[in-house]
């Protein structure tokens, strides 16, 4: 049975695990240049596709959405940004967030200032095929609509074609209300493909552009849910970023904590000691141990002694 998590969007996109990972490396220590711009891409990026999510989210009962895939077809990895099953056609969206201005010419983009860039375009085309002939694998023979979509409204394309399958950003409400107009209420042979497609997603777990670090040289604290600055304790029971003034409950940025630790350290052991170090401004290690035990199941004894989740179904 698919849940429709908010409305008729039904899988709630993810932030990238690397853009996690980076966004914590960028707070614990100084990335070189190309690893930074790598990190306010990946961000600029995730932004563009929530946005489109709000657009195209807030509609009637007449689409299901489907964003954030990630398939493997005949040994070739492809992603789609957002995926709308609508009447007897399928659309596939692949989301940009650029901004300023770009020049088309020769089948080629090119920045203003004539620096050639890659083409989205061909990005476009090739998931098209792909899924394409991944549907046909799975018996569906449904058309598919590909476009490339511009969140930015400070985005422009000199030159741009014509009949190329683009929507900038002044053309993109008109676009899903037409899109909106034109589509039928879901059924349940709409709900089949959206199952079997769900049923083809794999999760990322290769992350090519993360710079290699080491629990020593990363700044110890706890990090802010919104802005990822490092926190301050106000007292035993409160934190504060003084970057942008959110408050936290100790316990829950400490369990969130861990979970980053997890992240950027799959492979080393949950203790006491370690997280009270990963931590660093929660002075109490009775209370590090309190949440360890409560939240954690203990294993081994000793110095091999360490801590694993609890399985949420034995709680």
């Amino acid at each position: 049975m698919i849940k429709r998590m908010e409305g008729n969007i039904i899988k709630i996109r993810k932030e990238p695990t690397e853009l996690k990972m980076l966004k914590l490396l960028n707070s614990r220590t100084s990335l070189s240049a190309k690893d930074k711009n790598n990190y306010h891409y990946l961000e600029k990026g995730f932004e563009g596709e929530k946005k489109f999510d709000a657009m195209i989210g807030n509609s009637s009962e007449c689409l299901l959405i489907i964003p954030d895939l990630l398939f493997e077809y005949q040994n070739t990895t492809f992603q789609i940004d957002s995926l709308v099953i609508a009447k007897e056609e399928i659309y596939l969206f692949e989301i940009k967030n650029n901004e300023r201005d770009h020049y088309f010419k020769d089948d080629n983009w090119y920045l203003l200032s004539g620096k050639e860039i890659k083409n989205p375009l061909l990005q476009l085309k090739r998931s098209e095929s792909l899924l394409r002939r991944l549907l046909q694998s799975l018996g569906f023979q449904l058309p598919i609509k590909a476009y490339l979509v511009f969140v930015n409204p400070h985005f422009f394309l000199y030159q741009a074609p014509m009949k190329a399958p683009i929507i900038f950003h002044p053309q993109l409400k008109h676009f899903i209300d037409d899109l909106k107009a034109t589509s039928l209420k879901i059924t349940d042979g709409h709900v089949n493909i959206a199952k079997k497609l769900l049923s083809h997603h794999i999760e990322e777990t290769t992350f090519h552009h993360i710079p290699e670090y080491t629990f020593e040289q990363l700044k110890k604290g706890i990090t802010c849910v919104k802005c990822a600055s490092l926190m301050k304790a106000l007292s035993l029971q409160s934190l504060a970023c003084e970057k942008c003034g959110i408050k936290e409950d100790t316990e829950t940025a400490i369990l969130r904590s861990i979970d980053e630790f997890q992240l950027l350290f799959p492979n080393r052991t949950i203790t006491t000691t370690g997280i009270h170090e990963w931590c660093e401004i929660i002075h109490s290690k009775k209370m590090i141990r309190r949440i360890l035990t409560e939240n954690y199941t203990l294993q081994g004894y000793g110095r091999s002694a360490h801590y694993v989740r609890k399985n949420k179904n034995t709680q």
